[in-house]
Formats: structure tokens, sequence, C-alpha cells
């Protein structure tokens, strides 16, 4: 009875403890908590290996019973807290310094010439099996965390708003998948018996219940923020715990041009349309300025396709800086923009003659002349129901400033 005591006290503290560190991470940040992790990772490890309490249905040990489940339902809640890329930073963290430790143990037995001290000799038996333990307690560690959370994931599908049941069986089926290997490993280096898998692999299952009820009661009465929402496909969930940005970099590319970095036509579409329709839901105005550079083709044919592209840059950066906020500009194509803005047509009108003044302002070293743009206006719903409509609409006024002389707004002919 005293054994399930002890380990009932042993799992108790080290969730107030831990938890008490991690609800302050945006204060004191989570290096503190990383370092905390760190720590109980040499103790957890040391315990798992020589620590046994003998139970009616095993042996079983704190370090691997309590200490390993609760790293993992704390690894876990930083996943949901926070994200994969933070939640995977402590693990290259410890597997670097149990490689370390080993390192440095190697370099410091090939001196033999210690000071000998009654009580005190270094043993480095003991320094190559702890450090070997915890390297493969690491990588294992790695594979669990990624297990981890996709199962996580996966049961989000049928089961999205029981937490805790998502959390209990992601633990209880890593936990087991874990038992089998790290036993394995303590087995063959430090003997230990039988008994201790199976005896381990009931305590770390009752663990997963009682972190899991920890988690929830944690996240119930000290994270009171909505869970963020998470990608529920498992190749995602798998990218991003590997090659978090590089998969980052790779969304932040889809829908840019590459020339300006502006949003490209086809986020015109697909932006647009949301726009008019929640203009529509709320009674607001939405108006589309279509922007074309003056004579642009000249820049080319005289000064090469290299100045004309920092001609496009710049003027991008000039339409940005004066379109006013709330408005989104896209590259529809070649010399042209187009931008959205929540704006009326009159106010429309008002913004896009900022913007061509700024432009006319906008200097070019290369070139020995100013650069103008014309610009066409629609508005919804003054010009147009659909936001097909609308760009036929400002397309045809553009056409019209082009045709009255440039460097000048047009707004489109009323329905």
């Amino acid at each position: 009875m005293y054994g399930f005591f002890a380990l009932l006290v042993h799992g108790l503290i080290y969730s107030v403890v831990m938890g008490a560190v991690f609800r302050t991470r945006h204060s004191t940040g989570l290096g503190v908590f990383f370092c905390l992790l760190g720590t109980m990772h040499f103790l957890e490890t040391y315990l798992a290996a020589t620590f046994f309490i003998e139970l009616p249905f095993g042996l079983i040990s704190p370090g691997s019973t309590v200490m390993f489940t609760g790293k993992l339902a704390f690894f876990l809640l930083l996943y949901i807290k926070e994200d994969a890329e933070v939640m995977r930073q402590p693990i290259y963290g410890l597997l670097a310094g149990n490689v370390l430790m080993i390192a440095l143990g190697l370099i410091l037995r090939l001196y033999g010439q210690t000071a000998n001290l009654p009580g005190y000799n270094p043993d480095f038996n003991f320094v190559d099996q702890m450090g070997l333990l915890m390297v493969v307690g690491s990588l294992l560690l790695f594979i669990d965390l990624i297990a981890l959370v996709i199962i996580y994931e996966r049961l989000g599908r049928s089961i999205a708003r029981t937490v805790p049941i998502r959390m209990f069986i992601s633990l209880a089926l890593v936990l087991s998948f874990d038992q089998f290997f790290f036993y394995l490993g303590l087995h063959f280096l430090a003997g230990v018996p039988p008994s201790a898998f199976y005896g381990g692999w009931i305590a770390k299952t009752a663990a997963a219940a009682f972190f899991s009820l920890v988690m929830t009661v944690y996240l119930r009465f000290f994270e009171r923020q909505p869970l963020p929402a998470r990608a529920r496909s498992a190749v995602d969930v798998f990218d991003r715990l590997t090659y978090r940005h590089r998969y980052e970099r790779l969304v932040e590319r889809v829908g840019r041009d590459a020339l300006t970095g502006l949003l490209d036509r086809g986020q015109l579409d697909a932006k647009g349309t949301a726009m008019l329709q929640a203009a529509s839901r709320s009674n607001a105005s939405l108006s589309l300025m279509m922007i074309d550079i003056d004579h642009f083709k000249s820049v080319n044919d005289s000064h090469g396709h290299v100045v004309g592209d920092g001609v496009i840059r710049t003027i991008a950066e000039t339409i940005a800086a004066a379109k006013g906020e709330g408005a989104e500009l896209f590259r529809y194509g070649g010399e042209e923009f187009a931008l959205l803005c929540p704006l009326t047509l009159p106010d429309a009108v008002a913004s896009a003659e900022r913007i061509r003044v700024a432009v006319a302002d906008s200097r070019h070293p290369e070139l020995e002349r100013a650069m103008t743009v014309s610009i066409g206006i629609a508005a919804f719903p003054a010009h147009a129901r659909s936001f097909w409509q609308l760009i036929e609409k400002a397309d045809a006024a553009l056409y019209q400033a082009k045709a009255a002389g440039r460097n000048r707004i047009s707004p489109a002919l009323p329905s």
C-alpha cells in the first residue's frame, strides 16, 4: 500500500511543480521549463534503471512510470498550447547533451592518473551505461512524440471535443510501444527482470489516466484560452514535427507573386469572392481598383527587363504604402495590379487619387522620367452584384482611363 501512496505523491509533486513552471512561461520564458525537463531526464533515466518498487502486479520504477509518463504528458501540453516546433526543441537539446556526456566520458577515460580519493573514485562504467541509456531514451522520445501527436490528431477526427480521452488513448498507446523497447534496453544493459516489463506497462497505463486528468484540470482552470485548431492530416503533422521551417516557407510562397511578394491572381479570385460575400452579408461596400503602369513596354524595350522588374517592385511598394488599412493588393499580371478595399465609391476615388499621386512622385534612378499609373474603379453594389462583374466593370473603367490620356482615374459607368 505504501508503494501506491509513494507513486501517487511522486506524481502529484511532479505535476504541480512542472505545471507551475509551464504556467509562467510567458513571463519567465520557455527556457526555464526546458531546463527543468533536462534535469528530470537524467533522474528519470537513472531511477528507471536502478530504483524499483515491488507491487502486486510487478516491479515499478518511479522514473519510468511517473516521470517519463509525466514528461510525455507535458510535451503533449506543450504541443497543444504552443506548437510542434517548440515541442521538438528540448528533444534536440537532450539528445545533444547525452551524446556530449558520452564523448567527454570517453576522453576522460584516457587519462589514467586521476587522484585516488577513498570512496570517490570515478565510475566510468556507470557513466557509459547511463549515457547510452539516455541517448537511446532520447531517440525513443523523438519517435514517441511524433507518434503521440499524430495519434492525438487522428483521434480528433472522431472525438474532437473529448480532449481527456484523446490524451489518455494517445499516451497509453505510445507508452505501450515505448515500454517494450525501453525494457529491452534495460534488460540487456542492466539485467532488469521480465516482471519490470509487465508491471511497468500496467503502471504506465494507470499513470496515463492520472496525467490525462491532471492535464484536463490544468487546461480547464489555468489555460482558459480556446485550444488552437490543428491540422488533421498525419502527413502534415509529421512535416510540422520534423521540417517545420521548410513547410512554412513553402506555404508562404504558395499564392504569392515571386517578383513583388504580393498576393497573386489566384488569391484575388478566392479573396475577392469571400470579401464580396462578407460585404453583402453586412450590407457594406467593396471597391475594386485595376491599376496599370503607363507606357511600361517602353521601359523594357529601352532599358531591359531587369530595370523593368525594378520599376514593378518600386511601384508595388508605393501602392502598398498608400493603399490604406484593410485593403488587399494583388499582382494581377504583367504591369497590372488589383486592389480590393472596403470603401464606398467616393472614398475609393479619393484613395485612388492618393495612389496615383504617390506613384507619380516616386523615383526611379535608372529612368530619365517619372512613371505613372492609370486606375479604373468599380464598386459593389453600385456597379456589380458578383465578383466577376466587378472585375469586368473595373477593367472597362481602366481602359477608359487609358483612352482618356493615362495618368488618371476613371470610375465605372453606372449599371
